[in-house]
């Protein structure tokens, strides 16, 4: 009786531990990408937070991106929701593409560094605002596009336009991801007429 027990367990750890490994061969496992973006676009206000200084905007594709208007955008309290705005700034994105530890998931926000390091080449100007580590969950792919929106911990949406067309064909809806990235400052935000 013992035997046929520790003969089932064998065979159950076995057939457990070849299902794993299947699983793994099968997904194809990417790397890591990082990149910095200047991003420069129409777009409508969908919500504004006065005293975060955090603006929501919705792009002429559908694409929605929460920024902080930086410390020169002046007047903000004169923009309202339906306003269409021309926008401008800086985005620093590191995608992993593995599955989250469980630190990642109980912390899934954790502020790396209280500001962006600028490429080289970028106006000294125009900082980028928090550096912040997130888990994050893919909202919406585009692949004819060649973007993805994703929203973060505290429900922010960022689009993110993907260069490597191959890294869209292997993440799907509601995957997670693992980002390091730093929140966008808005460095202009001006009304269209």
């Amino acid at each position: 009786m013992r035997f046929n027990r520790l003969l089932l367990v064998l065979v159950f750890i076995m057939l457990f531990a070849s299902s794993l490994i299947f699983a793994q061969e099968g997904k194809e496992e990417l790397p890591s990408k990082e990149f910095w973006d200047h991003v420069t676009f129409h777009a409508s206000i969908e919500a504004i937070d006065l005293e975060s200084r955090e603006v929501t905007l919705r792009g002429p594709q559908g694409n929605v991106v929460t920024v902080e208007a930086h410390e020169r955008v002046e007047r903000l309290h004169e923009f309202e929701v339906g306003d269409v705005v021309s926008v401008e700034y800086w985005t620093y994105i590191k995608a992993e593409f593995r599955e989250p530890t469980s630190e990642e998931r109980e912390n899934p926000l954790v502020v790396v560094a209280e500001g962006g390091k600028a490429p080289e080449g970028m106006d000294p100007s125009a900082a980028v605002g928090a550096v912040v580590k997130a888990l994050v969950t893919v909202e919406l792919i585009n692949r004819t596009e060649g973007y993805a929106t994703i929203r973060g911990p505290r429900g922010k949406y960022m689009t993110i336009q993907v260069a490597d067309r191959n890294v869209l064909n292997q993440i799907k809806v509601k995957d997670e991801i693992i980002m390091t990235y730093a929140e966008a400052l808005a460095i202009s935000l001006d009304k269209v007429e």
